[in-house]
């Protein structure tokens, strides 16, 4: 089965190998019928912290680092 990737903005460095990623999705109200912004925050692993906030990053599915941290970071967008 293929890992799930996700494109979000890093919202916080503080942690130590750890990063916050906010991933935004656009969905469909199902009452009013318009298009509203939902974001989700993941933990990922950042194994050298050379990612800072405000970063656009891709992050993939893998094997659990931690109790809530489940992603990798594999890649910095422009």
């Amino acid at each position: 089965m293929p890992k799930r990737i996700l494109q979000g903005v890093v919202v916080s460095d503080k942690q130590d190998k750890t990063v916050i990623v906010s991933v935004e999705r656009q969905v469909m109200h199902p009452v009013y019928k318009k298009i509203v912004k939902k974001s989700k925050k993941f933990a990922a692993h950042d194994e050298n912290n050379q990612y800072k906030v405000g970063d656009i990053v891709s992050i993939e599915e893998s094997k659990p680092y931690s109790k809530t941290k489940t992603w990798t970071v594999i890649s910095q967008n422009a």
